[in-house]
């Protein structure tokens, strides 16, 4: 497999994690931006790459039992979390804008609900016979980075809407949640 090509599925890997910062990015203050951007990209970044690894080294064993969950699994995830945001924004609440619920746990959580997939890309790099460390490599650092850019996209989206900010983030999360199940189920 070329370079090229490991590169393109980086990117097509990175797309939910890519949406999601967007959303994240949409509720965080100015102040907190290069941080969250930096962590967001890392975690991201991190997962997207552990995720093929493990997948790649699991190789066909599980893949039919993580096939039939791993819609399931991101589908709540993102749904939970995107139910929060919307929750904590209808409040009022000024802290709802502060986005103080982006907590590490909140962060592990969406690293591992947007990078699901990739693990099922990992199994097929198991056949395909790829080299492991280029491919994770190449996909950790392609969603590091466009996670990044992507907050700060977010946090430009967020001034222009400010009050709707939380409510559109967390139906942005909710969506993402009910395409990859919707994929899985019907695609």
């Amino acid at each position: 497999m070329s370079l090229f090509s490991i590169f393109m599925i980086g990117i097509g890997l990175s797309m939910d994690a890519f949406a999601v910062s967007i959303a994240r990015g949409m509720t965080m203050k100015k102040e907190d931006l290069l941080r969250y951007a930096l962590t967001l990209g890392f975690f991201f970044g991190v997962f997207q790459a552990v995720m093929p690894l493990i997948g790649w080294w699991a190789g066909s064993y599980f893949q039919e039992f993580i096939a039939s969950i791993d819609h399931w699994i991101a589908f709540g995830l993102l749904s939970i979390i995107g139910g929060n945001m919307i929750r904590e924004s209808l409040r009022g609440e000024e802290e709802a804008c502060e986005d103080k619920s982006l907590t590490l746990k909140t962060i592990l959580i969406l690293a591992v609900a947007t990078s699901i997939d990739a693990l099922a890309v990992g199994i097929s790099f198991a056949f395909l016979q790829v080299h492991i460390w280029t491919a994770i490599t190449v996909i950790g650092v392609t969603t590091f980075v466009l996670s990044f850019i992507a907050v700060y996209l977010g946090n430009r989206l967020g001034d222009l809407l400010e009050k709707y900010a939380g409510i559109l983030g967390g139906i942005i999360l909710i969506l993402i949640g009910t395409k990859i199940l919707l994929e899985h189920l019907f695609g």
